[in-house]
């Protein structure tokens, strides 16, 4: 039987990574992260930082040269990350959002976004056999984690993604901005944008705790439509809760999580995580009380 490895103390050599959101208290992020770090016996460590919601910019340009290797980027910040990068990947540029930042000795900010691999991959283990191709998809909101997943969605071959947002004007900037195959629908008319769909995804902070509930017409979707939730705090959101309640499948946000971490870690350690060696998941169902 292997000893268990214990983490380094934190030294002078120490490569620390972080989420930066707001709020960011509810974020499982340094679980997952700190998880993984102990696991390989690397020597980095993994916080959380909570910006002023109007003075992110100068908080990122303070790591400008390499104070920290990198941050994870939420809510509300995606869309501000990219906009303070000097180099930006064909997916955060497709997104128009970016929810990883990478500082480099030099001073350069380079930006990606993750969240499309994470999002994909959370399908593929919790609603096997679900094919992007095989029809529409429903978006709900038109923030960076919508902006995000549109991206990753159309790229993945989706014929065409409804994003579904309470102002028009927004999801039409985001449909243009991504072009082909994205369309734009007022929320008043979501019923209409679930017919035929073949997934419904909510990229909103609504169901968050504290942050209101999303009052959506899942019935209007197929029986045969997978519905999934980005918010993973509390695990199963009023929104998923309705979507079992009529017999969907469904796809939980911590999922996405943990799988968006994966690509995230390898830029901010230069490793793959012990994703074998340690079960993050089941570490953050137990801090969820799961």
């Amino acid at each position: 039987m292997n000893p268990a490895r214990t983490k380094p103390p934190i030294t002078g050599r120490t490569l620390v990574a972080g989420v930066a959101g707001h709020p960011v208290r509810h974020s499982l992020s340094p679980l997952i992260h700190n998880a993984w770090l102990e696991a390989a016996g690397l020597d980095g460590v993994y916080v959380a930082f909570a910006p002023d919601a109007d003075r992110f910019a100068v908080f990122v340009e303070a790591f400008r040269g390499g104070a920290i290797r990198g941050l994870n980027v939420t809510v509300p910040f995606k869309e501000a990350a990219l906009a303070c990068a000097d180099v930006v990947s064909p997916r955060a540029e497709m997104a128009a959002a970016a929810n990883l930042l990478t500082f480099e000795s030099d001073g350069t900010i380079a930006a990606d976004n993750t969240d499309g691999i994470g999002l994909l991959g959370a399908f593929e283990a919790q609603a096997p056999g679900f094919d992007p191709k095989a029809g529409p998809i429903a978006v709900l909101g038109a923030g960076g984690a919508a902006r995000g997943a549109v991206a990753a969605l159309i790229a993945a071959g989706a014929p065409q993604v409804r994003i579904v947002n309470r102002t028009l004007a927004k999801a039409e900037a985001v449909a243009g901005a991504i072009g082909r195959g994205v369309v734009a629908c007022p929320l008043h008319a979501a019923a209409s944008a679930f017919d035929g769909v073949s997934a419904v995804i909510n990229a909103t902070s609504a169901g968050l705790a504290g942050e209101g509930m999303l009052d959506a017409p899942l019935e209007a979707a197929p029986g045969t439509a997978v519905v999934m939730d980005m918010v993973y705090k509390p695990l199963e959101t009023p929104f998923l809760a309705k979507a079992r309640a009529l017999g969907r499948r469904t796809v939980d946000g911590l999922e996405m999580l943990v799988r968006q971490a994966v690509p995230s870690f390898e830029a901010f350690y230069g490793v793959a995580p012990p994703t074998a060696q340690v079960d993050v998941r089941a570490l953050a169902l137990k801090a969820l009380g799961q």
